[in-house]
């Protein structure tokens, strides 16, 4: 077989063909073989730090944020009534926290109620969890839930909570 100047082909035109396709189709094979292997490596991967790091969420804070300063609050505050049964720093808290018009509106509401206004309750609740709700007017609203009784069988309260926006302090406690 001569090419078209004279010069003898280095291969038949069909054999050059044959080749080509064969390499194409090994590379594919290799490829469907190699892929789902490195899919689930990499699954694997992927899954073992997730199921590895099941402790405490991490909290975080702004206090510039008025939810921010909500959670700080609540935490705060029942840390001090939990440790304390009330006191002196459950006192500060709520002076720093609270504005005037909203500590004298609780006073009234605990003397009547014989509980604690900031919670709504008698006790101490076992835990809390503060929600944004929105904002408007020069206010922003959250969401208390309050935790009560045991881990395995717990029932929550929920609390409207109102904070100034210029000034970050909560300005109105409501059952929700």
């Amino acid at each position: 077989m001569t090419a078209p100047l004279g010069r003898p082909l280095a291969r038949p035109l069909g054999a050059s063909r044959t080749a080509r396709r064969l390499g194409l189709a090994a590379t594919a094979l290799a490829l469907a073989v190699a892929a789902p292997a490195a899919a689930a490596q990499a699954q694997v991967r992927h899954a073992a730090p997730a199921a590895a790091a099941p402790g405490p969420q991490p909290r975080f804070g702004d206090p510039q944020s008025a939810m921010g300063r909500v959670g700080d609050f609540y935490g705060a505050y029942i840390d001090a009534v939990w440790d304390r049964a009330g006191g002196r720093l459950a006192a500060d808290l709520r002076e720093e926290y609270l504005t005037p018009a909203l500590r004298k509106r609780l006073a009234a509401w605990e003397s009547a109620q014989h509980a604690d206004g900031v919670l709504r309750a008698q006790d101490v609740p076992q835990g809390w969890r503060v929600g944004y709700d929105g904002s408007g007017a020069g206010h922003a609203s959250s969401t208390v839930r309050l935790q009560w009784g045991s881990p395995a069988h717990p029932t929550y309260t929920y609390l409207a909570v109102q904070s100034d926006l210029a000034t970050k302090k909560i300005s109105d406690i409501r059952p929700k």
